[in-house]
């Protein structure tokens, strides 16, 4: 079996700021890149280190995908990131909340199944022709939870969840919170470090021939785990029927309608947002 591209969008949230997502889509591999967002300046060319790390990603995994193996292709790819990062940075980061780093999600398509790699909250969709539906990743416990650590931000610093960039008062509990991943046996975030190919969490799928799989980054799942406007077989339906290009302008005419988080409490107006719908 093999991947069959049917559709793709993506999108910066800000339009005068560097798309931090990216994704590739090959014969036997499909992966979103969410970079997390930089909370520092970059230490990277470029104006964005999240940036700089998903596109490299997407471009290794690229090359990567006949391996026919994921975990080879992944740690493959995360060897010549960290090359070009020692090559290129500016100089050494001081604490995690400085290291480039991403979630992601990485599908291998293999005969009878589907193999998971995946980092943080990206996500995937895998809907069966006879109609069973399976989510694979963290991205609604992690955005359940993402919300109501804003709200409180937000309250204990008297100002609005939501604007065009992280606010800056939000910084020091992010950089705090972002300093506790990639830590012996928590929460680990795909980085130029070979350590965390071992920590990517990882499952198996039957599937048959003709499975729809939606793979999108948490700003794209907004509809779901956010804004309610789908569950998740009802959004790759939808997929389907309108295209990720019209899905794109639900969440973005959503987010304009609240656009300093009051109704839905985030760290951002708008964020990155990606999807990839493949078939089997």
């Amino acid at each position: 079996m093999t991947f069959t591209l049917i559709d793709s969008i993506t999108a910066a949230g800000n339009p005068a700021k560097a798309n931090d997502d990216a994704w590739m889509a090959g014969a036997m591999l499909a992966a979103v890149i969410d970079g997390a967002t930089s909370l520092n300046d970059p230490i990277m060319p470029g104006s964005s280190d999240a940036a700089w790390l998903a596109h490299l990603a997407a471009e290794r995994l690229t090359m990567h995908d006949s391996s026919g193996d994921s975990l080879k292709a992944l740690r493959a790819t995360v060897t010549d990131i960290e090359d070009q990062f020692l090559r290129q940075r500016s100089r050494p980061p001081i604490a995690m909340h400085e290291m480039p780093c991403a979630s992601m999600m990485l599908l291998q398509v293999n005969d009878h199944t589907v193999d998971a790699l995946w980092f943080g909250d990206c996500s995937a969709i895998l809907c069966h022709p006879g109609g069973d539906v399976i989510v694979v990743g963290d991205a609604l416990d992690k955005r359940l939870m993402e919300a109501s650590q804003v709200a409180a931000l937000a309250a204990k610093q008297g100002v609005s969840t939501a604007s065009t960039t992280t606010r800056a008062e939000f910084l020091p509990a992010l950089r705090e919170s972002r300093d506790r991943y990639n830590n012996g046996d928590g929460a680990w975030l795909l980085t130029p470090d070979p350590d965390c190919v071992d920590r990517a969490k990882c499952a198996s799928f039957t599937v048959d021939k003709d499975t729809l799989i939606l793979l999108a980054s948490d700003g794209f799942t907004a509809l779901v785990t956010d804004y309610a406007v789908y569950d998740a077989s009802g959004l790759v339906a939808a997929a389907i029927e309108k295209g990720l290009a019209a899905l794109l302008a639900e969440l973005r005419a959503i987010e304009a309608q609240d656009p300093d988080g009051a109704k839905f409490a985030r760290y951002k107006k708008s964020d990155d947002a990606t999807a990839v719908l493949i078939r089997i």
